[in-house]
């Protein structure tokens, strides 16, 4: 992706969140420059990944195959493993129309996934066969808002805005706003991108950037190059 690129999508997803009276937090605001500057104290930022995530799976084609999201807070992985304190995430993202999202499960997240308004977020399913892989014959059963369904292997759940599911470690999800642009709330356990996804397909979590202009605000994925 060529940072002008970026840089466009943040302004945008910036006045999309704050139609529906999301605000982010402050340090989404701060260029690299102040990021920089203030580097000393933003080790809950830095290492938690806090921040600025847009991406188009390493494909080249955002519009058709990408994702937009802002992870707000995320909790410590030591904290999860010890089964106490900060085990927590929350993300904001959106899914444009007809944007898909590719299909993937997580290894240890558990997560909330919340129609936050717009229109219709769609989601094709399926469990994970014995060796992890997906199980196309086996039906899923989901929680929606705490109601249990059950439908086929690979039908699709959709989700009107105040609606959501919960998909747990194992369940093989791909999802893409179906009429028109979606806000997308996800609350989870504590967030790996790095080591927790994975794809059906051989494509990769993060986009390489082209530097074509300077950056507005720093990607979290930019932080080990801008921030070391």
């Amino acid at each position: 992706m060529k940072r002008s690129e970026v840089n466009e999508i943040m302004a945008e997803a910036d006045s999309f969140i704050r139609s529906f009276g999301f605000v982010l937090p402050p340090f989404a605001y701060w260029s690299p420059a102040q990021m920089r500057k203030e580097r000393s104290r933003i080790d809950g930022i830095v290492d938690a990944c806090l921040g600025w995530d847009i991406t188009d799976f390493g494909q080249g084609k955002y519009d058709e195959l990408g994702l937009f999201l802002f992870t707000v807070r995320n909790g410590s992985q030591a904290d999860l493993a010890r089964g106490g304190g900060m085990c927590y995430a929350e993300k904001i993202m959106i899914s444009r129309r007809n944007q898909l999202s590719p299909l993937h499960r997580h290894i240890v997240k558990a997560e909330d996934i919340i129609n936050r308004g717009g229109g219709t977020l769609a989601l094709e399913l399926y469990n994970s066969d014995a060796d992890g892989n997906v199980d196309e014959k086996t039906d899923v059963t989901v929680a929606t808002d705490g109601i249990l369904r059950t439908q086929p292997a690979g039908d699709v759940l959709r989700l009107q805005p105040g609606e959501s599911v919960t998909l747990m470690p194992g369940n093989w999800h791909a999802f893409w706003a179906e009429d028109k642009d979606v806000l997308i709330g996800e609350v989870s356990t504590v967030n790996d991108d790095r080591t927790d996804n994975v794809f059906r397909d051989p494509i990769g979590r993060f986009s390489a950037i082209d530097e074509d202009v300077e950056p507005t605000h720093l990607l979290v994925s930019d932080y080990d190059t801008f921030l070391s």
